[in-house]
């Protein structure tokens, strides 16, 4: 008597795990399934499904598998990867990073010194780049914090139009904190 061994396709494509569920991965008895022309042909049991994907020597692939019962398209699983793939870099390129830049000051901070600050504020600004100010405070200048505070709020005045405060200032322990983004 000879024992017959059922084998895997060996044409099948090879997947991540963290891709959806192809073929006989999906679990499922029933599946909605779509056609690779879009056609909706309605509910039927997986087998079935399987055996159309066959026929026309494609991939049945799990579209939506958080629906009872779940989504399933006749497609090429490696094109599909490609789109999905194209789709995840063409929302990368267009996102927007945001950088954040720092700028230390101290309280007792010269008219010249001040107006350097204002300029590269602008500039980081301009770029889209978020700043945030950083007022350290050394010896005796913690018992007159104030005056940071003052150095702080001449600074929003001075970038009144050109930013947004999106903390306001703040002291924690011997530095006082605040951060401003592009209006």
């Amino acid at each position: 008597m000879e024992a017959v061994i059922a084998t895997e396709n060996t044409n099948a494509p090879v997947r991540e795990s963290d891709g959806p569920r192809i073929n006989r991965e999906i679990k499922s008895k029933e599946v909605r399934l779509i056609n690779y022309n879009g056609e909706n042909l309605g509910i039927v049991s997986i087998t079935e499904a399987l055996k159309i994907a066959q026929e026309v020597g494609l991939d049945l692939i799990e579209i939506s598998p958080q629906v009872n019962p779940p989504v399933c398209k006749v497609l090429d699983y490696g094109k599909y990867k490609y789109e999905m793939q194209k789709k995840k870099n063409e929302a990368k390129k267009n996102q927007k990073i945001v950088n954040i830049k720092e700028l230390k000051l101290r309280p007792m901070i010269d008219t010249h010194d001040y107006e350097v600050k204002v300029k590269q504020a602008k500039k980081f600004l301009e770029q889209g780049d978020k700043v945030k100010f950083t007022m350290r405070y050394k010896g005796r200048e913690m018992s007159a914090n104030d005056m940071g505070k003052e150095v702080l709020n001449r600074l929003l005045e001075d970038l009144e139009g050109v930013c947004k405060v999106d903390a306001a200032p703040k002291l924690e322990g011997k530095q006082m904190f605040m951060i401003i983004s592009p209006a």
